[in-house]
């Protein structure tokens, strides 16, 4: 996975990032949505990470500025768990980089890529059911709201990008 506009560039990350990375999640604001993790489990997603990019077509990417290389956040793509026929996309941006239309470029290049891949499975997004703003990137970017998901015990939003 590699994309980049006049606005940012989504790439490998490397192993120095990780305090990067870390930072990201510390931020309360910016996890709100998401299910609590322990910095140990941030370093073994982070580590899975940087195995998967010479192993396989999918993983967790970051995103920074084109402008001045500053880290935005991460996105991903990975097989969805609840199935395996699914692709499943997400993405996570700073809160400096919050409402300047990043998340809707973001999930274009996502999806654009998962295309890519010419393996014609349909490719699936979950937010958190308050989650407004990430709901509207992904209507904004052809995904159709689908039935409730529950994961971890939590009820989740689901969206459906259909390829065949």
């Amino acid at each position: 996975m590699y994309y980049k506009n006049d606005t940012i560039i989504i790439r490998e990350l490397t192993s120095q990032e990780f305090p990067l990375f870390l930072g990201l999640f510390r931020n309360q604001n910016v996890t709100r949505y998401l299910p609590y993790k322990t910095d140990e489990e941030y370093k073994e997603m982070f580590e899975k990470a940087l195995v998967d990019y010479s192993k396989n077509s999918l993983s967790r990417w970051g995103i920074f500025n084109a402008q001045d290389n500053d880290f935005v956040g991460m996105c991903l793509a990975r097989i969805f768990f609840e199935d395996p026929d699914k692709i499943e996309i997400g993405y996570i941006l700073g809160e400096n980089y919050w409402g300047k239309g990043l998340g809707t470029i973001v999930c274009k290049a996502l999806v654009e890529y998962c295309l890519s891949l010419n393996d014609r499975k349909d490719i699936v997004a979950v937010t958190d059911l308050d989650n407004i703003g990430s709901q509207k990137v992904l209507m904004k970017n052809g995904f159709s709201r689908i039935e409730n998901l529950t994961r971890e015990e939590r009820e989740l939003t689901q969206f459906l990008f259909l390829v065949n």
